[in-house]
């Protein structure tokens, strides 16, 4: 839009573009913090939504639930209307439909700190009730046809359009939760592409999948206990690609692929019919599953090159972007929501500052390089990882290595709510850098064991249960203590030599696995690090056997 942005009638403290899972959760946060200011959110989509078909994004770890069910205190909501998560679950059994005779990776029993499966639609109804429950002005189905960014102390201005009427209005804050539209990204030229290419497909379907249907043999049936298996986010793993099973409260299930397309071109599976063709090559179980009565599709959609990084979040000139219209990385770990937390956690921050008449550009320069830092930090999870997916042996490695340091920094921060604590921080920079240095050399460490294993795994029928791995349960229960400076340093001390024991110890198993492998420097960054014998992280059950 060329012409100036006439608004009208009084400015609002923020405006929020978008009022989906993003800009619904930083207005209740916003309001939450300080119910005297103002703010408005204009959405597209015209409320209530369809339940279920709506949105992905439904699987939420640990920070996003407790951004949720804590932070913004709506864990009442998730126990009553959503469904309480049975954690991750994976099986690696790419073309099998003998499923109970392949390795699982999960839990047995459910772990201390909770997280939930979203049914988006569901979740942002309740969503858009309680914001103008706490007097956010929610302007549902309403599309936003222009924008003036203002600089200085000068104020922003959106023209918008409801039912053929345009108005506008203007705002001191603008934030872009839009998602993938990224209006405030388009007008600004912020989009920024990333060095990790992946494709999705999904769709939704009626009714639940259990894969108890999967076995009658009675020792797998009972390795868990209740919720069971159902309620976990099931990852059926190949090389190059995995499959999500989630379920939803309202009686659906998720279905979605997501590949290397380098390994599985998205033009395989683009429509419903290559998908199913696609699932009965490569998971057989699910597609039989699917095939079945009762699991009419609700829906089917598919997204080419999903990740992407953003030039800038945080502005001094006070506009910020949340959500999928800042950065996304990857859904194989869920991240979503715990980017959205954090990222609301910065906005809302600048926001109350800025209200108490304080500068804001340190702090917005300070939060962007940490957001960032996140970002790039977590992205290496998932860069050139894909091939590894289908590998029993190294998989199920990474996936605890990588929970290891989900764990041990940034989710003990945000629980601490000392994600804005720039003096603690700081303390931990020496921490921050050497569990990115020793990720780094990990995720390389781990892309070359596999590919050194050319020999397929025996099926083994392993469960590898995390629920048994005593520092590992401990470090998810520990999410929840509630700690003074010098414990929490303690603790997160502790949990970074945790993770130079388990970086060790992998490096010994791959060494063993394959004599003069390229350790990618891991050997010198431990060198030193730990002044104790380590003791043993995993039984050698967890290292699998070739065969």
């Amino acid at each position: 839009m060329s012409d100036p942005v006439q608004a009208t009638g009084s400015p609002h403290d923020v405006a929020i573009l978008g009022g989906g899972l993003a800009g619904l959760t930083l207005a209740i946060q916003l309001r939450q913090r300080d119910p005297d200011i103002d703010v408005v959110v204009v959405e597209r989509r015209q409320h209530p939504v369809r339940e279920a078909a709506f949105k992905v994004g439904e699987s939420t770890v640990e920070i996003g639930a407790h951004y949720f069910s804590s932070v913004l205190g709506l864990q009442r909501h998730l126990d009553d209307a959503q469904l309480r998560k049975f954690g991750f679950r994976f099986f690696f059994s790419d073309g099998r439909r003998d499923v109970d005779r392949c390795t699982e990776l999960g839990v047995s029993r459910l772990l201390p700190t909770p997280s939930w499966q979203l049914d988006r639609g569901r979740f942002e109804n309740f969503l858009g009730e309680e914001a103008r429950r706490l007097g956010v002005a929610f302007r549902d189905g309403t599309s936003v046809r222009g924008l003036e960014i203002a600089s200085g102390d000068g104020l922003h201005a959106v023209a918008i359009e409801r039912d053929g009427v345009a108005t506008a209005l203007q705002a001191r804050w603008l934030v872009d939760a839009s998602g993938r539209a990224g209006l405030l990204k388009r007008k600004l030229g912020l989009a920024e592409a990333n060095d990790h290419d992946a494709n999705a497909v999904w769709w939704r379907v009626d009714g639940h999948l259990d894969p108890n249907r999967w076995s009658e043999d009675a020792q797998w049936l009972g390795r868990c206990t209740p919720p069971d298996r159902w309620r976990s986010t099931n990852h059926m793993c190949g090389p190059g690609y995995w499959v999500w099973l989630i379920p939803l409260a309202s009686g659906a299930h998720s279905v979605g692929i997501v590949c290397d397309p380098a390994l599985h071109p998205l033009e395989s599976m683009n429509t419903h019919a290559k998908a199913m063709e696609w699932l009965r090559r490569h998971q057989p179980r699910v597609a039989q599953d699917l095939d079945a009565p009762g699991h009419a599709v609700q829906d089917f959609a598919f997204l080419r090159h999903f990740s992407h990084g953003c030039k800038q979040v945080f502005s001094r000139d006070r506009w910020a972007l949340t959500g999928e219209a800042g950065v996304f990385l990857d859904p194989f770990y869920s991240p979503g929501s715990d980017f959205i937390g954090i990222s609301n956690t910065y906005v809302c921050d600048l926001v109350t500052r800025d209200r108490a008449g304080q500068a804001i550009a340190p702090y917005a320069h300070l939060y962007e390089q940490l957001y960032q830092s996140f970002y790039r930090h977590m992205l290496t999870l998932y860069q050139g990882q894909y091939p590894i997916f289908g590998d029993a042996q190294v998989m199920p490695v990474k996936i605890i290595w990588d929970y290891t340091w989900y764990w041990g920094l940034l989710a003990p921060l945000f629980f601490e709510d000392r994600m804005t604590d720039l003096a603690l921080l700081g303390r931990l920079r020496p921490q921050f850098e050497l569990t990115g240095k020793l990720n780094l050399a990990m995720q390389g460490l781990l892309r070359d064991w596999s590919a050194r294993n050319t020999g397929p795994l025996r099926p083994d029928q392993r469960l590898l249960d995390q629920y048994l791995v005593d520092w590992f349960h401990e470090m998810n229960r520990a999410l929840n203590d509630r700690l003074d400076d010098p414990a929490l340093l303690a603790r997160l001390r502790g949990n970074v030599e945790r993770m130079e024991w388990l970086a060790a110890e992998i490096l010994q198993h791959a060494r063993e696995a394959h004599p003069g492998i390229d350790d990618h420097g891991l050997a010198a960054l431990l060198e030193g690090c730990a002044t104790a014998p380590a003791p043993a992280s995993l039984d050698a059950h967890w290292y699998g056997a070739a065969a």
